[in-house]
């Protein structure tokens, strides 16, 4: 069998159903394998980036991971960005590159060791990769495909998942294995061995919980990529305690839980950082606990609370930045919660109904959505749009977003169902995921999906070619473009901290006609201009069959509150409350 062709057999026993492309010289050998076999598929894309974010995201949505393949130079450089989305978010992509025939690669012949580049579009990617991939290496003989391939895989999907990358000169790609002399190079592989399931400390942490007066629960995103969310379901019906989650953990939670208080950090809700600021202990599954969530300065993060963090990465435990841990416990969630549930025994959670009150009381009192918005006469306020379209989602849909104002105003404002999926790249948080990543969801979950992008007028022209993988592919996708003209957020950041009004964030920047681009790509649509057309052409984008095309008209004035401002602790958002009102909402211990 030629390598080429294991490739794409290696991938159908990985029950690998989908892969994302865009042919090159370099990748031809594997890509004419396709032609062989109908077992694995592929989807052109029109940029390599895109096809990093839709392997990323359809691996985010399951129900098994996607791979990529592209070409040498060029073609693996345009990968970076998508795989660094994989590697902060702990997404498991297999990435294959092919590359110059062995021949002609640097050192391959005397006198080249030192040279730049001696094939063409010769290119060093697995040293590129290396920082942002778990493993990535280049196949020097075509005896390594066997094992190398099983080797990334098993670390893609082991531990913290991430992605890996494999690089194949074309040579090797066109090169005959002979399976049988290889059947046994499988099994001498080392597999992930979990952390030790330490009793000792869940036991401590329930005893904790009982004892303690003002318990929240943190959920970050480990919850969802461990598989853990119907567990956790469980846990909350007996641990009734407030809860408040990470970007990336928003949509573990049914956010009508009626115990929910919101989502925290730098853009976090009033109640949800003034919850966790005044807790007496802190339970973190599954976050990192990084800088969005906790403020500039880390040592201010629930300074009053013992701290209890689970994770499957040792590292993330003891890197310290201030925060003061109590109780680290280095398990997988998928281990770690079915014992804890198990274990969790609860005393008397008649203590905490004054907290709970406390904490719901903020809600009442600190909406995201105030009632002044709705009688916005110009332009479409981004925070009742968002109220309207968290009541027409259906249960099951998928929401995908980039990032920058449009992502900051969904996770504020969004009410997100049980089902419901929302995510982004949130670690390394790219303008231009947004697209792709839909598609990578659609094609991962079928067509009867809904898959609603939700996207900023900067970010969709990022990648805007894949418009027309929408359209050749007839993706029934959901488009929305949430239009204030410009880089909001980056505005507001200059106006806050450089004062200044007019720079590059806004003067030059310009966009389509979205309505004849969308119609240059075959999209239906539909345009809101102000807060009294919100509900009638958002019921017949969502209802119309295929795919669709929003355009949202917000003002570029627009701000995004509340925020936090370098220096403060995340009780003290702006726009900022007196004195006296701050001082009110925190509890003395």
């Amino acid at each position: 069998m030629l390598v080429a062709d294991y490739i794409l057999k290696f991938f159908y026993e990985k029950k690998v159903k989908d892969i994302f492309l865009l042919t090159g010289g370099a990748a031809s050998f594997i890509v004419d394998a396709f032609s062989r076999q109908n077992k694995v598929k592929f989807t052109c894309v029109g940029h390599e980036q895109s096809s990093a974010m839709m392997a990323d995201a359809y691996s985010r949505v399951g129900p098994n991971f996607s791979a990529t393949l592209s070409s040498s130079g060029p073609g693996g450089q345009n990968l970076v960005t998508g795989i660094a989305c994989s590697w902060f978010d702990s997404i498991p992509v297999m990435h294959i590159t092919g590359n110059v025939n062995t021949y002609e690669s640097i050192g391959a012949q005397k006198g080249t060791k030192g040279v730049r580049q001696v094939g063409f579009q010769e290119t060093d990617v697995v040293s590129m990769v290396k920082p942002i991939t778990k493993y990535a290496v280049k196949i020097r003989s075509s005896k390594e495909i066997i094992r190398e391939l099983e080797k990334a895989y098993q670390i893609a999907i082991s531990g913290r998942p991430g992605p890996v990358l494999i690089d194949i000169p074309m040579d090797i790609q066109r090169k005959k294995i002979i399976l049988k002399d290889n059947k046994n190079k499988r099994k001498k592989l080392e597999k992930y061995k979990p952390g030790k399931i330490d009793i000792k400390k869940i036991d401590k942490l329930i005893y904790l919980i009982n004892k303690s007066s003002r318990p929240v629960l943190l959920i970050g995103g480990g919850v969802r990529i461990s598989n853990s969310v119907n567990v956790l379901d469980k846990i909350l019906q007996k641990l009734k305690i407030p809860i408040v989650t990470t970007w990336s953990g928003a949509d573990g939670v049914d956010h009508y839980n009626k115990n929910f208080v919101g989502t925290a950090g730098v853009y976090g809700t009033r109640p949800a950082n003034f919850t966790i600021q005044n807790s007496d202990l802190l339970i973190c599954l599954g976050t990192r606990l990084e800088t969005r969530l906790t403020g500039g300065k880390p040592n201010t993060f629930a300074k009053n609370s013992k701290i209890i963090v689970v994770d499957i990465d040792k590292n993330e435990l003891s890197k310290k930045r201030g925060i003061n841990i109590d109780t680290a416990i280095n398990m997988n969630l998928k281990s770690f919660l079915p014992i804890f549930n198990q274990k969790l025994k609860i005393k008397n959670d008649d203590k905490w109904n004054q907290w709970k009150k406390i904490c719901k009381k903020w809600n009442t009192k600190y909406p995201i959505i105030d009632k002044k918005y709705y009688s916005q006469n110009q332009y479409v306020n981004p925070y009742v749009f968002l109220e309207k379209l968290s009541k027409y989602l259906k249960q099951n849909d998928i929401i995908v977003s980039a990032t920058g104002a449009h992502l900051t105003w969904a996770m504020q404002a969004l009410k997100l169902k049980k089902n419901q999926r929302m995510f982004s790249a949130f670690g390394n948080s790219p303008m231009g995921y947004a697209l792709p990543a839909s598609i990578g969801a659609c094609i991962a979950k079928g067509k009867k999906k809904r898959i609603i992008c939700l996207d900023g007028d900067g970010s969709l022209q990022i990648n805007l070619q894949e418009l027309q993988t929408i359209n050749y592919y007839k993706l029934p996708i959901k488009l929305v473009l949430m239009n204030n003209d410009g880089y909001g957020i980056i505005k507001q950041f200059k106006e806050l901290y450089l004062k200044t009004k007019s720079d590059l964030s806004w003067k030059g920047i310009s966009n389509p006609n979205f309505e004849k681009l969308s119609k240059t790509y075959n999209l239906k649509y539909f345009i809101v201009t102000n807060n009294k057309n919100i509900d009638g052409n958002l019921k017949k984008f969502l209802s119309q069959k295929g795919a669709g095309f929003l355009e949202v008209k917000i003002s570029p004035k627009q701000k995004i509150l509340p925020k936090l401002t370098f220096g403060d602790s995340i009780e003290n958002t702006y726009p900022y409350l007196s004195k006296k009102e701050l001082k009110k909402n925190i509890i003395k211990t």
